[in-house]
C-alpha cells in the first residue's frame, strides 16, 4: 500500500511542540526519542492510536534555530483529515485555542483550513465524507467522532511538477488526478495520507529550512525488498543517488533529494512503533537504539526537561 510514511518537521520549544499535537490537535505521543545523528535533541512522533503509517507526524525540537521561510524548494503545508461533519467544530477549536488560520476555501472539491502551528509550521485540516469510520486516537480531549485521522497529504511547492511528478509516478507509487488553481494532485492507493499536491510558483522566492519548516517527507514501502526496487528504478531510470539504508528502529529508511531539492524518503511499514514498549504504553518512556543505550544517563541529563506528563 503506497502513500505517505511520515513527516518529519523542525520545531523550537520541545514543550510548546508537545502540548500543541498532544493537548491542541489531540495526537498521540507515539514515540518520545532521540535524533539518532545529534542525539542532545528529542525525537517526537505524533499519530494514531497505533502510530499507523500515513498519520505520524515528527518532530526535532532545537530550542535555538532560526525561523524558516516558505518557498520553493520546500514542503508548502502539511494537511490532516477530519471528518467532513466535523470541520466547523476545527473552526471553534482553533478559534477557543487562539490559532490564527485562514477562511476555509474548496480545493480539488475539499474544504480546507489551513492555519499554524506554534513556529509557524504550515498545516491543514481537510474535511473529508466518511472519514468518521477510520481509525483515530481518542483516548486524549478531542472526541473519537472530531478526532484527526491521519494525514490528507502535503503539498509541495516547485517551480515545476512534470519531474517531480515523474518520481512520485514511476517509483512511489501515485497517480496524477488533475489539476485546480495552480495545483497538481498525485493520488497514491492508501486512504490516509495518500495525496501529494504540486503547487507550480515559478515567480516566488526560494523557501529556507528552519524552524517551522518540514525536514523531510517519507513515503510507504511494505518491507526492505519493495524498498530494494524502489531505489533501483531511482537510480536506473531516473539517475538519481540515494543513500545506503539506514536503521531508525521502527522503520528503515533511504533518502533522496527529488529534482526540485525536496529531501524525500522511502521508510519500510515494518517493524512499527511496538517493537520496543507495547501499544498501551506507546511514548512512556524515553527510548534510545542499542548504539546510544550505554550513553542514557549522559543524554537524560543534556536533553531538556518536559513540563507535560502524558
Amino acid at each position: 500500500m503506497h502513500g505517505i510514511h511520515h513527516v518529519t518537521a523542525i520545531a523550537g520549544s520541545p514543550n510548546a511542540n508537545l502540548k500543541f499535537y498532544t493537548r491542541g490537535l489531540g495526537l498521540r505521543l507515539v514515540k518520545k526519542t532521540v535524533n539518532f545523528d545529534d542525539p542532545g535533541t528529542y525525537h517526537f512522533y505524533f499519530g494514531d492510536e497505533r502510530g499507523s503509517p500515513g498519520t505520524i507526524l515528527t518532530f526535532f525540537p532545537w530550542e535555538h534555530a532560526a525561523p524558516g521561510h516558505n518557498g520553493v524548494g520546500l514542503t508548502q503545508t502539511t494537511a490532516f483529515r477530519v471528518p467532513l461533519e466535523s470541520f466547523e467544530f476545527w473552526v471553534r477549536r482553533l478559534n477557543e485555542l487562539g490559532v490564527k488560520h485562514d477562511a476555509p476555501v474548496e480545493r480539488f472539491g475539499d474544504k480546507v483550513l489551513t492555519f499554524r502551528d506554534p513556529d509557524g509550521m504550515s498545516l491543514a485540516l481537510v474535511g473529508v465524507a466518511g472519514a468518521e469510520a477510520e481509525d483515530s486516537w481518542s483516548n486524549g480531549p478531542i472526541v473519537a467522532e472530531h478526532a484527526i485521522r491521519g494525514f490528507h497529504g502535503v503539498t509541495l511547492k516547485l517551480e515545476e511538477a512534470a519531474p517531480t511528478g515523474a518520481i512520485l509516478t514511476d517509483v512511489l507509487g501515485f497517480e496524477n488526478r488533475g489539476h485546480d488553481e495552480g495545483h497538481v494532485r498525485f493520488k497514491a492507493q492508501s486512504t490516509i495520507g495518500g495525496i501529494v499536491d504540486i503547487h507550480v510558483a515559478r515567480e516566488n522566492l526560494a523557501g529556507r529550512m528552519g524552524r517551522g519548516s518540514v525536514h523531510h517527507v517519507a513515503f510507504r514501502a511494505k518491507d526492505d525488498a519493495e524498498q530494494r526496487q524502489m531505489v533501483k528504478k531511482l537510480v536506473v531510470d531516473h539517475r538519481l543517488a540515494a543513500t545506503e539504508q539506514k536503521d531508525r528502529n521502527y522503520f528503515r529508511s533511504v533518502y533522496f533529494r527529488e529534482p526540485g531539492g525536496i529531501l524525500f524518503e522511502i521508510a519500510t511499514d515494518e517493524p512499527g512503533f511496538a517493537v520496543d514498549e507495547p501499544l498501551e504504553k506507546l511514548g512512556t518512556d524515553l527510548k534510545l537504539p542499542a548504539f546510544l543505550e550505554p550513553r542514557r544517563k549522559e543524554l537524560e541529563e543534556v536533553l531538556p526537561h518536559l513540563e507535560l506528563a502524558r
